[in-house]
């Protein structure tokens, strides 16, 4: 036992080494990387000070977990802090190259290392959602044990992607893309870090320019310091010794053109604020062109989904009805193609919303009632409205005199469906676009009915159970 403990050693102190020198060759992304919460950029709604997951690393209590989150934001390096702080021996693989064989591996060496000096594994898997349902299950037992803590990381849904039995044994924890400032502050820090990063080049870059490499960055900031550190490699120092890397410069290590954004965010909102005017002013070629800004200067395409989603509801609404669903079919294509194609369904959702007849009737239907309920939010329910759920409530008058809709002519019948203080008060008024019209012809003539109704000897006759089949 002694020798194969001085062997685990021996091997864990040369791949320690190993680890080194591989850190000093790496890119500049992965000299950066941050070593602790106080180096980590973003995500404080997961480990700012006083945040639960921050607090349960700090106290060595870490479970099993999940990081979702689009690239760049920080999964990989978070699970390094972890296994860090804790003093976990941590064990990456990447399930687009790992197979069964190599998590048995790891899993057989954590429980070796377990017994010998009780040291915990972390089981980092980048890409989770590679590995099938099969190798999924491999992990689960280990998991379930302790054997290991897993760490996943992934870019795609986890509830769609990771077995249910392995999902519930861990803690999803979603990460947001970095912010163009955040970006901005990295790029900074690696510009003037002595020890990993790229103070010795004397950088000379200017505000706009490296705001501009922030924004194009889309939120990932491997791709930004890949592009300052290729930028800094292909620019000749002056007679001063300074190399002063312009927009040029960054345009060609992105090989895509890179459009400014002030550090304020104002092109940002300025953009989108275009973007849904062009919308709901029924012009689809201002609306693409302010689209096809926004994609090409690395806007993160699901924020342009969301705010597609909530312009079908706001401004087409019930004039098309179908507005909705090309808006949520969008989001879901793009969630599940990516980028670069996702601009196809954005761009087709965008023509048929700008084309779409508007009508903002849900939007104020519902502000009027919603400032009823805050007047009378504590008004009771009418009793013929209530279901009878015991005896008792049917004794109370539960459920007593209320009318089923399906066994009277046409399917309606009008009944009191609101509290005594609101009887009578309209929220919903149509417009006479698209198909509301329909809508409103047909709420016209059920008013009318119940005009007539109302009228002495017009009750409204019930059906039999036998007429109810087959009536539309």
């Amino acid at each position: 036992m002694p020798a194969k403990k001085g062997k685990r050693q021996a091997s864990d102190m040369f791949a320690a080494q190993a680890r080194a020198r591989t850190q000093r060759e790496a890119p500049l992304a992965a000299r950066m990387r941050p070593r602790t919460f106080d180096e980590f950029v973003g995500q404080e709604h997961l480990v700012g000070e006083g945040r639960m997951l921050r607090k349960s690393i700090e106290s060595d209590q870490v479970p099993s977990m999940i990081f979702w989150g689009p690239p760049g934001s920080g999964k990989t390096t978070l699970a390094r802090i972890v296994a860090g702080l804790t003093q976990s021996h941590f064990a990456p693989i990447s399930a687009v190259t790992a197979g069964v064989a190599d998590l048995r591996q790891i899993v057989d060496e954590a429980q070796e290392r377990r017994g010998m000096s009780g040291q915990r594994t972390i089981l980092f898997i980048d890409e989770i959602h590679r590995f099938n349902k099969a190798q999924q299950d491999v992990i689960l037992p280990y998991v379930e044990d302790g054997v290991v803590t897993l760490i996943g990381a992934t870019t795609e849904n986890p509830s769609f992607e990771v077995i249910p039995p392995l999902l519930s044994r861990c803690r999803v924890y979603t990460l947001h893309p970095l912010s163009p400032e955040q970006i901005e502050g990295i790029l900074r820090r690696a510009m003037t870090d002595p020890e990993r990063g790229l103070a010795h080049l004397n950088l000379d870059v200017d505000y706009q320019t490296l705001s501009g490499l922030a924004q194009a960055s889309g939120g990932d900031a491997r791709i930004a310091l890949n592009a300052l550190e290729l930028a800094a490699a292909t620019v000749q120092p002056d007679d001063r010794g300074l190399r002063h890397i312009g927009l040029p410069d960054f345009e060609e290590a992105l090989q895509k053109r890179t459009a400014l954004y002030d550090k304020a965010g104002d092109y940002h909102y300025d953009t989108i604020s275009a973007f849904i005017k062009s919308l709901r002013g029924s012009d689809p070629d201002a609306a693409l062109y302010w689209l096809a800004r926004m994609v090409e200067a690395g806007e993160d395409p699901l924020f342009i989904a969301r705010r597609l989603v909530i312009l079908a509801a706001e401004d087409v609404g019930l004039a098309d009805p179908q507005a909705l669903l090309v808006a949520m079919a969008a989001q879901q294509a793009v969630h599940f193609v990516g980028m670069p194609e996702g601009f196809l369904p954005l761009a087709e959702a965008t023509i048929y919303l700008a084309s779409a007849p508007k009508s903002n009737s849900a939007l104020l239907a519902y502000e009027k009632a919603r400032q009823d309920v805050r007047e009378t939010r504590n008004e009771p329910v009418p009793l013929h409205l209530r279901n009878p759920e015991t005896s008792l409530m049917k004794e109370m008058g539960y459920g007593r005199g209320y009318k089923y809709a399906h066994k009277y002519p046409g399917h309606y019948v009008p009944q009191q469906n609101l509290p005594d203080k609101l009887v009578g008060r309209r929220y919903y008024v149509p417009s006479d676009q698209g198909f509301e019209r329909t809508i409103a012809e047909r709420l016209r003539k059920m008013r009318e009915e119940t005009e007539r109704r109302r009228k002495p000897g017009k009750l409204a006759p019930e059906m039999s159970d036998n007429a109810i089949q087959g009536v539309d």
